[in-house]
C-alpha cells in the first residue's frame, strides 16, 4: 500500500515543518510500515544546522522515523483522530549523517503493543547503509 503526503496529514496531525515523511511505500497497519523522506538544502533546519556543512539533525531523523510507526499504528480506522506520543526512547544508534540531497528510507515494525502502550523499532538508511535506528516506546492517546 503507497500513501501520499496528503494521505499521510489524513492520518497523523503533523503539518509543515514538522511533517518529516513524504510517502509510505509499504504499509502492514498495526505491524509495519516503510516510508521515504525526501531530504533537499530547501529544508528549514539547514540554514542553522550547520550553515557550511548541513546536516540533518539526528532529533529529526528520530522523529521521521518516529512518524513511520505512527502511521502504522493510526492507519486503522478505530485509530483515526488518536496521538502516537513518545513514551521514551531505548537502544538509540546514530551511525552517518544525512545530507541535502539524500533519500532517507525509515522502515518501522512494531515489537509489542498492550492496550494502548507499546513498543516499535526503527531504522533509517541512505542508499542501502543504515544511518540511524532506535527503539520507541509510546502511547496512544486521545486527542
Amino acid at each position: 500500500m503507497i500513501l501520499t503526503a496528503t494521505e499521510i496529514q489524513a492520518i497523523i496531525p503533523h503539518r509543515y515543518p514538522m511533517l518529516l515523511v513524504d510517502r509510505i511505500i509499504e504499509l502492514e497497519p498495526m505491524k509495519r510500515a516503510v516510508g521515504i523522506k525526501s531530504v533537499t538544502i530547501n529544508e528549514h533546519f539547514f540554514a542553522g544546522h550547520f550553515p557550511q556543512k548541513p546536516v540533518m539533525p539526528g532529533v529529526l531523523i528520530l522523529e521521521a522515523m518516529a512518524q513511520v510507526g505512527g502511521v502504522a499504528m493510526l492507519y486503522p480506522e478505530e485509530n483515526r483522530g488518536k496521538l502516537a506520543v513518545f513514551g521514551g526512547m531505548e537502544r538509540v544508534k546514530f551511525r552517518k549523517p544525512v545530507t541535502p540531497g539524500d533519500q532517507l528510507r525509515m522502515e518501522a515494525e512494531v515489537l509489542k503493543i498492550r492496550g494502548s502502550i507499546g513498543k516499535l523499532w526503527a531504522q533509517a538508511s541512505v542508499d542501502g547503509q543504515v544511518v540511524a535506528e532506535a527503539e520507541f516506546l509510546f502511547a496512544l492517546t486521545a486527542v
